[in-house]
């Protein structure tokens, strides 16, 4: 925002009329990085997604679709993923929408609404990724603990030394702690990259608000 900011201080030791022409100045400057960071936030969401599907592929071998088989729950992972699929691309295009709307935008509160309808938009597509996952998760380790051969022996185990309760106990509880891990390290991920961009962004909105006044 160094280039901003000079501005901002040129535009306060001029006269009135050059004080018009600097307003254009730092609005059109911030259009631009505005437009910038939104696009940026539709080819991450791309990228994204594109490196998703190839892990997707790439673990989906005859071994992985018999465990689903052996677990039963081939057709809801196929559901789970069509309907993932689905959302993610919907939200992709939402990107791409607000990245045009916020390219042709030629009006200071109209960008300032595009903005925070696109900050609204990321958050949801993060709240979104984070339950999916933490769904997923769930759906495994239910099937793992329901019909995984050596888990079932295992229980069984237990449950013949009249420790059924404690094992219950402390499966769930690491269960929880998995999950806990999982969903922050991906929230991790998602604040480095999405929240640096969400950042800048409302800080244009920011500098925005103060030129409408």
């Amino acid at each position: 925002m160094e280039e901003l900011d000079l501005l901002k201080k040129a535009w306060q030791k001029e006269n009135y009329s050059s004080d018009q022409v600097s307003e254009g100045e730092i609005y059109k400057m911030l259009h631009q990085k505005s437009s910038s960071i939104v696009k940026w936030i539709l080819i991450i969401s791309i990228i994204e997604f594109i490196f998703w599907n190839f892990i997707t592929v790439f673990i989906t071998d005859d071994n992985y679709i018999n465990k689903l088989k052996q677990y039963g729950i081939e057709n809801l992972m196929l559901i789970l993923n069509i309907v993932n699929y689905i959302i993610i691309i919907g939200f992709i295009i939402v990107f791409y929408k607000n990245y045009r709307s916020i390219s042709i935008t030629d009006a200071t509160q109209q960008l300032m609404k595009n903005i925070l309808k696109t900050k609204k938009t990321v958050q949801n597509y993060i709240w979104y990724n984070l339950a999916m996952i933490a769904i997923s998760i769930i759906i495994t380790l239910i099937m793992l603990f329901n019909h995984n051969p050596k888990m079932i022996s295992l229980m069984d185990k237990e449950i013949s030394q009249g420790h059924h309760t404690y094992f219950i106990c402390i499966c769930t509880l690491i269960s929880i702690l998995f999950i806990i891990l999982i969903i922050g390290l991906f929230w991790l991920f998602y604040r480095l990259i999405y929240g640096i961009l969400l950042k800048k962004l409302f800080a244009n909105y920011k500098e925005l608000k103060k030129i409408d006044l």
